[in-house]
């Protein structure tokens, strides 16, 4: 499907989009295994790069071949794994702290150009009038036709201070439009929070840093300082793309019993085989203060409900698997992204390293989110009237090479199924799309979420989805609209549970 919205990532923050990593850096990548080399391949790469040498057109330089055949080998094996060179290495070190030089654009492709999902509020792009749905046709004159999105997203990244030129084609304009936007460090707040109505509270969480979990414990104290009868949370994780996983467990074990399982991963490597728990050894680097220490005790047993989407994933998904199982919280929104697998950074030279895909994850029930996601407790649609973007966004399982759910091995073949007459149907919903201000007076979602920690009626959407847990499949019945007094009280006694 030409028109279906892939690679979707962020301009100053795809380089580390969607990862969970505990960011392990070693001297040497390569590990004996007593393994024989298979010497006929190594000959046969030896081969072809002599070839290339003496025949190719031109001359190639050693070190570009090299290095190209070392990115190819890596990114061969899933989305998530790649060759880091001293660029993207020091991206993806300073995206851990927030930082990032670039636009501030969410990004897709369509028929081969770059299209704009969303500008990030208050950046560089938001600014100079960037909106979603536009195609970005050309850059400093270049066209993007069919150039990979990495490729455009390395183009629109660079220095502070220094201006770059995008062709823009907008649905509602008859002349293609030339803007030029001044590239400039963009510190993403990781956590927001405000205070809905007297008693609920909006607590979100875009992305996970190494300040996430001190900047969530300022944000609820602040909280509990000016309002400490606090009757429900809403922990918001739409759009988190993940990051690190120490802020993943932090977040999470701010929620839960101390000493409670947060989440668990497998892979071949002893070190890879990790249970971690809602203690302070597994969210606290080690010397560093514990901040869940600070929390008020309520925030223990304060009623909850989490939002994700579509665009939640990785670390995001952890905390909100976790929360689930244990029925600490009920999930509202739409199924999540489904990357279940945690990379981690070898550093093979003093300026490059491997980003390898070294385990999956696992919530505290065993569930393995791979290629699935978090079905939610509530299925709400970004609006009324259903979803805008959330329709064409791709999830984990529609990602070539994606790596397998190894608990529900018809996940691989769960990639979405459009009919063009429905692909139609979103393409007109996305011409339509405002950008929704999480938080705001028009956040859907978030109000239906305040309503259930209410007891009022929620609006969900009227379909059943199909839940695989440890390989069984199960039919999980999505709640309508609930009108009668009966049924509120039914649904109030659910809610006791958690779930």
């Amino acid at each position: 499907m030409s028109s279906k919205l892939r690679n979707i990532g962020l301009i100053g923050l795809g380089m580390i989009a969607g990862v969970a990593a505990s960011m392990q850096f070693s001297a040497m990548a390569y590990k004996q295994t007593g393994a024989p080399l298979p010497l006929d391949e190594l000959r046969q790469l030896a081969d072809v790069f002599g070839l290339i040498k003496s025949d190719y057109v031109e001359p190639v330089d050693d070190k570009k071949l090299l290095t190209e055949a070392i990115s190819g080998m890596v990114a061969s094996l899933d989305p998530h794994s790649a060759y880091l060179d001293k660029k993207a290495l020091k991206e993806l070190k300073e995206g851990t702290q927030g930082r990032f030089v670039g636009l501030g654009i969410e990004v897709g492709t369509e028929d081969g150009y770059v299209k704009v999902i969303s500008p990030i509020e208050d950046t560089p792009a938001f600014r100079a009038g960037i909106k979603p749905g536009d195609l970005i046709t050309r850059l400093d004159g270049a066209s993007v036709k069919d150039m990979t999105l990495d490729e455009a997203v390395k183009r629109m990244r660079g220095e502070p201070n220094t201006k770059i030129t995008l062709t823009i084609a907008r649905k509602e304009e008859s002349k293609p439009l030339m803007i030029t936007i001044m590239r400039e460090e963009i510190h993403v707040q990781s956590v927001k929070s405000k205070v809905i109505e007297p008693g609920y509270v909006w607590l979100r969480v875009a992305q996970f840093q190494e300040p996430t979990v001190a900047d969530m414990v300022k944000k609820i104290n602040a909280i509990y300082g000016q309002n400490p009868n606090v009757k429900g949370l809403v922990l918001d994780l739409r759009n988190d793309p993940g990051g690190i996983l120490p802020g993943a467990v932090g977040v999470a074990a701010a929620f839960l019993p101390k000493d409670t399982v947060v989440v668990s991963t497998n892979g071949q490597l002893a070190e890879s085989k990790v249970t971690y728990y809602a203690r302070r050894q597994d969210y606290v680097s080690r010397h560093g203060g514990d901040a869940l220490a600070k929390l008020p005790e309520q925030i223990k047993k304060v009623p909850m409900v989490v939002l994700i989407n579509t665009g939640s994933a990785s670390a995001s998904e952890i905390v909100a698997g976790a929360l689930q199982d244990h029925k600490r919280a009920t999930i509202l929104g739409t199924q999540s992204f489904g990357k279940g697998s945690v990379q981690t950074i070898r550093q093979i030279s003093p300026d490059t390293a491997v980003k390898l895909t070294t385990a999956r994850y696992y919530t505290p029930n065993g569930r393995s989110i791979q290629a699935r996601g978090i079905v939610p407790d509530l299925m709400v649609e970004e609006t009324a009237e259903g979803d805008g973007l959330n329709g064409l966004r791709l999830r984990e399982a529609d990602l070539e090479k994606h790596l397998s759910n190894e608990l529900d091995k018809d996940a691989a073949e769960k990639g979405k199924r459009v009919n063009l007459e429905e692909e139609q149907r979103l393409l007109q919903n996305v011409k339509k799309y405002k950008p929704l201000e999480y938080g705001g007076k028009d956040d859907f979602q978030l109000a239906q979420a305040i309503n259930h920690l209410k007891g009022l009626p929620v609006k969900t959407s009227k379909i059943k989805i199909e839940e695989r847990k440890n390989g069984k499949k199960t039919d999980k019945s999505v709640k309508t609209d609930k009108d009668d007094k009966t049924d509120k009280n039914e649904k109030s006694d659910k809610d006791n549970s958690g779930r």
